[in-house]
């Protein structure tokens, strides 16, 4: 959501120097107005992504979701494990074990793509697929 925002900043930036250095070759009445001041605007907006990209950082955009069937005598995957995690591999692994006469549901905490406490394999499934790749 945030890199859609970025790129539609940066789209936006190009349209108006297009259409000032477009005025200013007809010499239209904008011609020599404005064109002074884009690069304080360019300074500004690069400040503004500058800004939109470390909020990002922080945002619990990496994620994946497991499913699997806890219990043998189980099927249809009901049980899941999904990982929130942020760009740093901080966040939180949430997993919900379904059985035939109940659920029980489980928060972990994630720092840096590991946890404090144990993960079972679908929890430690789920951060790896999370992982940005690259």
């Amino acid at each position: 959501m945030e890199i859609l925002a970025v790129l539609a900043l940066v789209v936006a930036v190009a349209a108006l120097l297009v259409a000032l250095l477009a005025g200013r070759r007809a010499g239209g009445p904008r011609s020599g107005a404005g064109i002074d001041s884009v690069p304080e605007d360019v300074h500004g907006l690069r400040q503004e992504v500058a800004a939109l990209r470390a909020e990002a950082g922080d945002a619990l955009r990496h994620l994946a979701v497991v499913r699997y069937d806890a219990f043998g005598d189980m099927g249809g995957h009901l049980s899941w494990t999904l990982a929130l995690l942020d760009d740093g591999g901080d966040g939180v692994v949430l997993t919900s074990i379904h059985g035939r006469s109940e659920a029980r549901t489980y928060a972990k905490s994630v720092h840096e793509w590991r946890s404090d406490q144990q993960l079972s394999p679908e929890e430690l499934e789920a951060i790896e697929h999370a992982r940005p790749r690259g």
